[in-house]
């Protein structure tokens, strides 16, 4: 699904990733770890090239979508984003937050957008605050409305950055279960996060960032019981 070549990104002088190739295929579950800077969240974000890469080449199912003649919106619409604050439009209902794109990109009517968005907040929990505006939520139901605002464009693929690392830990709980629950339903996800259980549980292949590289890779319980190296094997002793 997507192919990454030779993948590098500065800001300034600063080199954040560094000549990065890889490849995800539709249904994997990809969970991305490794210590803050290391340049976890701009990797997923060059993916939708919501970060424009320095150098190197992208391709979504066979477009390559670092060329400049490529309408990057209409790629954009199948990939869903979730981002670490949830990033909802506060003067709109919790109902208009999630039918706004699929209406304005022409995928669906009103009437279907709405039907949509009632049965996504029912499949997670939130059928009651279809009327509510996001400031009347808390942070767990907020990034649950996030997920659910993705889910309504219909993606191929769901990127996460970070999606429960601002919220109390008493809410990270709720916004795992649907990931997990959108996990088993065989949607391909590249998930960029600090929880070890969600990555050792739905994970299909983990990738260790560090530096600005991919250091390992691999299936989640070969990676987390024998990390082979040593750079991992620090960061595994600091947050197991």
């Amino acid at each position: 699904m997507i192919d990454v070549k030779n993948l590098s990104k500065s800001f300034g002088d600063h080199l954040v990733l560094d000549n990065i190739s890889e490849h995800i295929s539709s249904g994997e579950k990809v969970v991305i770890i490794g210590p803050s800077g290391s340049g976890k969240s701009t990797f997923l974000r060059c993916l939708n090239l919501l970060e424009t890469p320095t150098e190197g080449e992208l391709s979504f199912e066979g477009t390559v979508i670092t060329d400049p003649k490529v309408k990057i919106d209409r790629i954009r619409q199948q990939m869903g984003m979730v981002f670490q604050h949830f990033n909802l439009f506060p003067n709109m209902t919790i109902r208009r937050n999630i039918t706004l794109a699929p209406v304005r990109t022409k995928l669906m009517s009103q009437a279907e957008a709405d039907e949509s968005a009632a049965s996504l907040l029912r499949r997670v929990g939130l059928e009651d605050k279809a009327d509510a505006y996001p400031a009347q939520l808390s942070g767990g139901q907020k990034q649950r409305v996030a997920i659910v605002r993705a889910l309504a464009m219909k993606p191929k693929l769901m990127l996460f950055d970070e999606p429960t690392s601002a919220l109390d830990p008493e809410m990270v709980g709720e916004v795992l279960d649907v990931m997990k629950e959108l996990a088993h339903e065989g949607m391909t996800m590249v998930v960029v996060t600090h929880e070890m259980g969600f990555a050792r549980e739905v994970g299909s292949r983990v990738l260790f960032m560090a530096d600005g590289k991919i250091v390992e890779q691999g299936i989640p319980d070969t990676l987390f019981t024998n990390p082979q190296s040593p750079r991992l094997q620090d960061f595994l002793s600091k947050v197991l």
